[in-house]
């Protein structure tokens, strides 16, 4: 029996919220050394401790709220009751359990200590490459006229400021030329005249004419040509005001223009736009000025770089996510406007999430233009504009910051539940005492939470095994991560059947070895081969098919069709009744049950993004769901895998076809993604990997 547990405390990864219950049994198991839960003989005698006393009820170890007076079976699941005795244990406090060296070992509880340290996190972006909105240039008729010659005949061509683009025909032009002419030839008579009035207004008439002709778009040289050769050009040559590269040709030889008329669009492309999509909840780790390194798909393993000079204001709703601009150097003009990016930004903050940058704490920066940064304040050298300090900016020096280091623990120590966070604190290392405790978490970094309450530098905290203490706690009706009161029995697994009936708060289960009469499990890959029942693969098959609709609606950025997917998917999960199965299949699928409802949680309420972050959830625990127990139809499904997905680390879905629709960008990036596994129907046993 000893061993039975120990097998299948092993296979047990710390479950969600709602399988709880399938980890009570093992962690009441815990709650005993291996040498005290065996059968105490009195000296003298020949009769163990359990057949002296009467067992205060009789409980079933996968159902842990079914308390009956009597033995017998289980009403959910049919498994053989176990005797629970009334043990006098010494006092604890109303959150504290004690737990012997043995029984510590067996449940594989670890801890780390609470430290205060500076951790760094890694924000992962995904985006593409834009064209920078200043070093674009329109290029328009300054004058009323017809196109005679485009010299820029098509997009793309590369030009060099004062390239000649179009050769204009204009009378109104010809018409300004001559006014010109005119002046010129009146003033020059008028150089001896007596009168002053007219003189000054011939040479008014002469620079009002060269200012219109300016503004029509002659350069100076050509103005002075014409005052030197006095002869009338009534064709303009339109020249480029930038470098850079031709993306628009909006006009055509012969064309007649007007004024405002654009002709061509230039694009500077020696510095670009990388924009970013971060999440909402990464916020408050980027910060403007940071640098940016990002990957390209065009050149893998190459590293470019950038400086944030812009975050959006406003939330995008739709998505729960900010655009971050990164301002991009581009001299050798690699990286093209449309290529995707995958952005890093890495970031140290203090308690009071100052950012820790040594190369900017103590600077000054421009405000609009992040490259320009001085040790003084001034001006912008681009924009005139006063720079600003760094440390306004949420910036702050390792020498300044050295005291304000957060208070950190391992990301696994926490079990969190809705706003709630508990950790279980190791007391007295030696006696084996630990108590829940519930904390107020800051954002996670890497591996580690920031603490912003409830925890002091030193103390140690449970990092591994702390689910099955939570466990054993519940078992004992004392305050726990489902149960903050404590007081009730542990949670009733949802699955229909009998309920068990009112009963005393449970005490600490102590198992008799020899009572149990439970076969010994077969592997994962044993209960795959076992023939399960019809109606069970009916109902899987449902399952199936009502998760297909998810994906697909959300493919089509289809909130509602997504939320009624969603309840059909959970009702359909539901209707699947496990007690057609028996022995290791009927425990292996409450452990995936269990999963599947949790993650379905996700999309209670949830918006589209919510609904997609639940989708990620939810279809992880699928393909290893139907390797073990089959899709239950005649059809095969195909595994996809968008790389792009959940902030970069990549995400899967299931579809009934091998044609990407993409869940998660929907129709902003519907084929992003590829087949990666065909999950094989009953009829078709050789599915596997694609390549």
């Amino acid at each position: 029996m000893k061993k039975q547990l120990l097998g299948i405390l092993k296979n047990m990864k710390i479950l969600p919220i709602a399988g709880i219950a399938i980890a009570a049994f093992g962690a009441g198991y815990l709650l005993k050394s291996s040498q005290e839960m065996a059968p105490a003989v009195h000296e003298g005698h020949g009769q163990s401790a359990s057949e002296e006393s009467a067992p205060e009820f009789w409980t079933c170890s996968m159902h842990p709220h079914i308390q009956l007076p009597e033995s017998g079976s289980c009403p959910i699941c049919g498994m053989d009751l176990i005797p629970v005795y009334d043990e006098n244990e010494e006092t604890l406090g109303p959150r504290e359990l004690k737990m012997t060296a043995a029984a510590q070992k067996l449940a594989a509880v670890e801890v780390a200590p609470v430290e205060q340290k500076f951790v760094e996190n890694e924000i992962r972006m995904v985006g593409k490459v834009e064209f920078d909105e200043t070093r674009l240039a329109y290029i328009t008729a300054w004058v009323p006229g017809r196109l005679d010659q485009l010299y820029v005949d098509y997009t793309g061509v590369s030009v060099k400021k004062g390239d000649h683009l179009a050769y204009l025909y204009s009378p109104e032009l010809l018409a300004a030329q001559e006014e010109l002419i005119q002046a010129l030839v009146t003033v020059k008579n008028l150089e001896n005249s007596d009168i002053t009035l007219i003189k000054d207004r011939a040479l008014d008439t002469v620079e009002t004419t060269r200012e219109k002709l300016r503004l029509w778009g002659l350069s100076p040289e050509q103005i002075s040509a014409i005052e030197q050769n006095e002869k009338a050009d009534d064709h303009l040559t339109i020249y480029s005001p930038i470098s850079g590269i031709v993306i628009h040709k909006n006009a055509l030889e012969g064309m007649y223009v007007d004024f405002g008329t654009q002709i061509y669009t230039i694009a500077d492309l020696s510095q670009v736009w990388v924009k970013l999509d971060a999440y909402e909840s990464d916020l408050s780790w980027i910060h403007y000025g940071q640098e940016v390194k990002f990957e390209t798909e065009a050149y893998p393993g190459e590293k470019f770089h950038g400086t944030i000079a812009f975050i959006d204001p406003v939330l995008n709703e739709k998505t729960r996510t900010v655009k971050v601009r990164v301002n991009v150097s581009n001299l050798d003009g690699r990286l093209k406007p449309g290529m995707f990016t995958r952005a890093i930004v890495r970031s140290r903050t203090t308690a009071e999430g100052k950012v820790i940058d040594a190369s900017l704490a103590g600077k000054w920066i421009g405000p609009m233009h992040p490259s320009v940064i001085r040790d003084e304040p001034g001006n912008c050298d681009i924009c005139g504009m006063p720079l600003v300090s760094t440390r306004s900016l949420g910036y702050e020096s390792p020498r300044m910051a050295a005291d304000q280091a957060p208070l950190v623990i391992p990301s696994s120590a926490p079990l969190i539940t809705g706003k709630r966070a508990v950790v279980y604190v190791q007391l007295n290392a030696e006696e084996g005492r630990f108590e829940g405790r519930e904390i107020v978490l800051g954002p996670r970094t890497g591996d580690y939470y920031i603490v912003k309450e409830g925890l002091k530098k030193g103390e140690m905290v449970v990092v591994e095994g702390n689910f099955k203490i939570d466990s054993a706690i519940q078992i004992l009706a004392k305050p726990s991560m489902m149960n903050p009161t404590g007081g009730g029995p542990a949670p009733r697994h949802q699955h229909g059947g009998p309920e068990g009936g009112s009963a005393p708060a449970p005490k600490a289960p102590r198992l008799d070895p020899d009572n149990g009469k439970h076969s010994g499990h077969s592997s994962v890959e044993e209960s795959v081969k076992m023939e399960l029942p019809s109606g069970f693969r009916t109902q899987l098959a449902r399952f199936y098919e009502s998760y297909l609709g998810l994906p697909e609606a959300l493919a089509n950025d289809d909130l509602e069709a997504a939320r009624v997917a969603a309840e059909e998917t959970m009702a359909a999960l539901g209707a699947v009744d496990m007690k057609l199965l028996e022995g290791h299949a009927h425990m292996e699928w409450m452990k995936r049950w269990a999963q599947l409802k949790q993650a379905g949680k996700l999309f209670e309420g949830a918006d589209l993004e919510g609904m997609r972050k639940g989708l990620t959830e939810f279809s992880a625990q699928l393909p290893e769901t139907a390797k073990q127990f089959g899709l239950g139809g005649d059809e095969d499904l195909y595994v996809l895998r968008c790389p792009m997905a959940s902030n970069g680390q990549g995400a899967i879905w299931l579809q009934r076809d091998k044609t990407t629709r993409n869940p998660y960008y929907g129709r902003e990036m519907p084929t992003c993604g590829s087949v990666i596994e065909t999950l094989a129907s009953q009829s078709n046993p050789h599915g596997g990997h694609d390549h």
